[in-house]
Protein backbone atom coordinates (compact mmCIF):
# COMPACT_ATOMS: atom_id res chain seq x y z
CA UNK A 1 0.00 0.00 0.00
CA UNK A 2 2.79 2.46 0.90
CA UNK A 3 4.54 2.06 -2.43
CA UNK A 4 1.34 2.83 -4.36
CA UNK A 5 0.55 5.78 -2.07
CA UNK A 6 4.00 7.29 -2.73
CA UNK A 7 3.52 6.70 -6.45
CA UNK A 8 0.19 8.56 -6.69
CA UNK A 9 1.26 11.31 -4.25
CA UNK A 10 4.84 12.22 -5.20
CA UNK A 11 4.44 15.43 -3.17
CA UNK A 12 5.47 13.49 -0.05
CA UNK A 13 9.01 13.89 -1.40
CA UNK A 14 8.75 17.68 -1.08
CA UNK A 15 8.93 17.29 2.71
CA UNK A 16 12.63 17.57 3.53
CA UNK A 17 12.41 16.52 7.20
CA UNK A 18 12.40 12.68 7.14
CA UNK A 19 10.57 12.40 10.48
CA UNK A 20 7.80 14.77 9.38
CA UNK A 21 7.53 12.97 6.02
CA UNK A 22 7.23 9.60 7.79
CA UNK A 23 4.55 10.86 10.20
CA UNK A 24 2.59 12.38 7.30
CA UNK A 25 2.71 9.10 5.37
CA UNK A 26 1.73 7.17 8.49
CA UNK A 27 -1.39 9.31 8.97
CA UNK A 28 -2.36 8.51 5.38
CA UNK A 29 -1.84 4.79 5.90
CA UNK A 30 -3.93 4.69 9.06
CA UNK A 31 -6.70 6.84 7.55
CA UNK A 32 -6.85 4.53 4.53
CA UNK A 33 -7.10 1.50 6.81
CA UNK A 34 -9.68 2.98 9.18
CA UNK A 35 -11.81 4.31 6.35
CA UNK A 36 -11.63 1.10 4.33
CA UNK A 37 -10.06 2.83 1.32
CA UNK A 38 -7.20 1.83 -0.98
CA UNK A 39 -4.89 4.29 -2.73
CA UNK A 40 -6.47 3.36 -6.07
CA UNK A 41 -9.92 3.79 -4.56
CA UNK A 42 -9.01 7.41 -3.84
CA UNK A 43 -8.34 7.92 -7.54
CA UNK A 44 -12.05 7.13 -8.04
CA UNK A 45 -13.41 8.89 -4.94
CA UNK A 46 -14.84 12.37 -5.60
CA UNK A 47 -13.06 15.03 -3.58
CA UNK A 48 -16.39 16.50 -2.46
CA UNK A 49 -20.00 15.43 -2.18
CA UNK A 50 -21.13 19.01 -2.85
CA UNK A 51 -20.52 18.85 -6.62
CA UNK A 52 -22.40 16.22 -8.60
CA UNK A 53 -21.02 15.03 -10.88
CA UNK A 54 -17.66 15.78 -9.29
CA UNK A 55 -15.02 16.53 -11.93
CA UNK A 56 -11.95 15.67 -9.81
CA UNK A 57 -10.83 12.78 -7.66
CA UNK A 58 -9.72 13.05 -4.06
CA UNK A 59 -6.08 12.48 -5.08
CA UNK A 60 -6.24 15.12 -7.82
CA UNK A 61 -7.66 17.65 -5.36
CA UNK A 62 -5.06 16.93 -2.66
CA UNK A 63 -2.27 17.26 -5.21
CA UNK A 64 -3.72 20.48 -6.65
CA UNK A 65 -4.08 22.08 -3.21
CA UNK A 66 -0.62 20.98 -2.08
CA UNK A 67 1.13 22.16 -5.24
CA UNK A 68 -0.85 25.42 -5.44
CA UNK A 69 0.15 26.19 -1.85
CA UNK A 70 3.76 25.12 -2.39
CA UNK A 71 4.25 27.15 -5.56
CA UNK A 72 2.51 30.18 -4.06
CA UNK A 73 4.84 30.05 -1.06
CA UNK A 74 7.84 29.76 -3.37
CA UNK A 75 6.65 32.85 -5.22
CA UNK A 76 6.16 34.72 -1.94
CA UNK A 77 9.73 33.81 -1.03
CA UNK A 78 11.01 35.16 -4.35
CA UNK A 79 9.12 38.43 -4.01
CA UNK A 80 8.91 39.07 -0.26
CA UNK A 81 11.98 37.20 0.92
CA UNK A 82 12.24 36.78 4.68
CA UNK A 83 9.42 39.27 5.33
CA UNK A 84 6.90 36.44 4.87
CA UNK A 85 8.49 33.39 6.49
CA UNK A 86 6.86 30.13 5.47
CA UNK A 87 7.77 26.71 6.83
CA UNK A 88 7.68 24.78 3.57
CA UNK A 89 7.76 21.33 5.21
CA UNK A 90 4.80 22.19 7.41
CA UNK A 91 3.00 23.71 4.42
CA UNK A 92 3.40 20.56 2.31
CA UNK A 93 2.37 18.29 5.21
CA UNK A 94 -0.68 20.52 5.77
CA UNK A 95 -1.57 20.38 2.08
CA UNK A 96 -1.26 16.62 1.95
CA UNK A 97 -3.31 16.20 5.12
CA UNK A 98 -5.88 18.99 4.85
CA UNK A 99 -8.67 16.62 3.73
CA UNK A 100 -7.40 13.38 5.29
CA UNK A 101 -10.47 13.25 7.56
CA UNK A 102 -12.62 12.68 4.45
CA UNK A 103 -11.36 9.10 4.44
CA UNK A 104 -13.46 8.69 7.59
CA UNK A 105 -16.23 11.07 6.49
CA UNK A 106 -16.94 9.33 3.15
CA UNK A 107 -17.49 5.75 2.12
CA UNK A 108 -17.89 4.14 -1.26
CA UNK A 109 -21.02 2.19 -2.06
CA UNK A 110 -20.96 -0.91 -4.24
CA UNK A 111 -22.49 1.08 -7.11
CA UNK A 112 -19.45 3.39 -7.11
CA UNK A 113 -21.20 6.33 -5.46
CA UNK A 114 -19.49 8.01 -2.50
CA UNK A 115 -21.72 8.94 0.43
CA UNK A 116 -21.30 10.45 3.86
CA UNK A 117 -20.74 8.03 6.72
CA UNK A 118 -22.69 8.20 9.99
CA UNK A 119 -19.42 9.35 11.59
CA UNK A 120 -19.00 12.02 8.92
CA UNK A 121 -22.49 13.36 9.60
CA UNK A 122 -21.39 14.13 13.16
CA UNK A 123 -17.66 14.88 12.84
CA UNK A 124 -16.50 16.86 9.80
CA UNK A 125 -13.11 16.19 8.25
CA UNK A 126 -11.25 19.23 9.66
CA UNK A 127 -11.84 17.81 13.16
CA UNK A 128 -11.13 14.16 12.39
CA UNK A 129 -8.10 15.11 10.29
CA UNK A 130 -6.61 17.29 13.03
CA UNK A 131 -7.26 14.48 15.54
CA UNK A 132 -5.38 12.00 13.33
CA UNK A 133 -2.47 14.42 13.01
CA UNK A 134 -2.41 14.85 16.79
CA UNK A 135 -2.56 11.09 17.33
CA UNK A 136 0.55 10.58 15.22
CA UNK A 137 2.53 13.45 16.68
CA UNK A 138 2.49 15.94 13.85
CA UNK A 139 3.41 19.48 14.90
CA UNK A 140 0.60 21.68 16.19
CA UNK A 141 1.23 24.00 13.24
CA UNK A 142 0.23 21.21 10.85
CA UNK A 143 -2.76 20.29 13.02
CA UNK A 144 -3.79 23.96 12.87
CA UNK A 145 -3.69 23.96 9.05
CA UNK A 146 -5.94 20.90 8.90
CA UNK A 147 -8.40 22.26 11.49
CA UNK A 148 -8.49 25.75 9.94
CA UNK A 149 -8.60 24.94 6.21
CA UNK A 150 -12.41 24.90 5.86
CA UNK A 151 -15.22 27.13 7.08
CA UNK A 152 -14.66 25.96 10.65
CA UNK A 153 -11.39 27.92 10.59
CA UNK A 154 -13.04 31.22 9.73
CA UNK A 155 -13.29 32.04 13.45
CA UNK A 156 -9.55 31.43 14.01
CA UNK A 157 -6.51 33.58 13.38
CA UNK A 158 -4.86 31.47 10.71
CA UNK A 159 -1.10 31.13 10.45
CA UNK A 160 0.41 32.21 7.10
CA UNK A 161 0.65 28.53 6.10
CA UNK A 162 -2.97 27.89 7.11
CA UNK A 163 -4.12 30.90 5.08
CA UNK A 164 -2.29 29.62 2.01
CA UNK A 165 -3.82 26.13 2.39
CA UNK A 166 -7.29 27.62 2.94
CA UNK A 167 -7.08 29.77 -0.20
CA UNK A 168 -5.58 26.96 -2.31
CA UNK A 169 -8.38 24.63 -1.16
CA UNK A 170 -11.14 27.09 -1.98
CA UNK A 171 -9.56 27.98 -5.33
CA UNK A 172 -9.73 24.31 -6.28
CA UNK A 173 -13.25 23.79 -4.94
CA UNK A 174 -14.81 26.96 -6.36
CA UNK A 175 -13.27 26.65 -9.83
CA UNK A 176 -14.45 23.05 -10.15
CA UNK A 177 -17.87 23.86 -8.66
CA UNK A 178 -18.39 26.78 -11.01
CA UNK A 179 -17.59 24.64 -14.05
CA UNK A 180 -20.69 22.62 -13.21
CA UNK A 181 -23.00 25.65 -13.18
CA UNK A 182 -24.69 26.01 -16.53
CA UNK A 183 -25.10 29.67 -17.38
CA UNK A 184 -27.59 30.81 -19.96
CA UNK A 185 -26.96 34.15 -21.68
CA UNK A 186 -30.49 35.33 -20.92
CA UNK A 187 -32.57 36.40 -17.94
CA UNK A 188 -36.18 36.91 -17.00
CA UNK A 189 -37.39 39.50 -14.53
CA UNK A 190 -39.01 37.76 -11.60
Amino acid sequence: MRERLLEILPEFNLIQDPELREKTIRVWEVALERGGWTPDGLLQMPFTLLINPCPASFIEHVRAVTLTAYRSAQLFGEIYGDRVPINMDYLVAGGLLHDIGKLLEYEGREDGVAVQTAYGALIRHPFSGAALAYEFGLPMEVQHMIAAHAGEGDKLKRSPEATIINKADFMSFEVLRDLQIKKEPSAKLG
